[in-house]
Formats: C-alpha cells, structure tokens, sequence
C-alpha cells in the first residue's frame, strides 16, 4: 500500500520560509517522479514542482527561483524549500507519486493528506 505523509506546514510573513517533507513508503518502482502540487482555498489544484529520482526538476513560474525540490532516495523523503513566499502562496500543499512525471493532477493516483501553508503580508 502506497502512503504518503507530509508535514511541515504552518504560518509565515511574507519573506520567510518554510520547508515541507514527504515521506513516502510502499512504492514498488525504484524510479519514481515526486510531484509537489497546490490548493488555493476556493481555487483548483495546480501543479508546483516535480523532481525525478534522476535529481532533474522542474517548477511552476510562479515559483521559480524560489521554490527547491529535493529528495534523499535512500530515506525515501522529499522536501520542498519555499523561501520568499508571498500572500499568494497560501494553500495547502499536496505531493504525490508516480513512476512517470507529470504536470496534471488527474494522471496521479498516489497522494499525501496534504498540509497547510499559510503565508501574512
């Protein structure tokens, strides 16, 4: 069974950071595509950032330069380093897994709980 656990959301001023962390278990391809995924509240859920078990990464513009995928494959953790977040980044936060990568939230079937960033001008 496939899980993912997420944490480290919380609240923040505009400027500040955060990191958020995935742990993944269960997975049974050794290659695998994390995929970093956003909610906005009354908004659809829209794609991020991805990075491959390769270390090639993409992001969403909105977050170039800003946002960093990482990954530890041997722990099987996924992180996302958000620095200068803006009002406009509060959402709660979603990853998910797949073997392939991807920017559309319908292709991906593996997702954690999710977790709340919420960011105060």
């Amino acid at each position: 069974q496939v899980q993912l656990v997420e944490s480290g959301g919380g609240s923040v001023q505009a400027g500040g950071s955060l990191r958020l962390s995935c742990a993944v278990s269960g997975f049974a391809y050794s290659w695998c595509c994390i995929h970093w995924f956003r909610q906005p509240p009354g908004k659809e859920r829209e794609w991020v950032a991805r990075i491959d078990s390769d270390g090639n990464s993409a992001y969403a513009d909105s977050v170039k330069g800003r946002f960093t995928a990482s990954k530890d494959n041997a722990k099987n953790t996924h992180d996302l380093s958000m620095n200068s977040l803006k009002p406009e980044d509060t959402a709660t936060y979603y990853c998910a897994i797949a073997h392939y990568c991807v920017s559309d939230a319908r292709a991906l079937s593996y997702w954690g709980q999710g977790t709340q960033v919420t960011v105060s001008s």
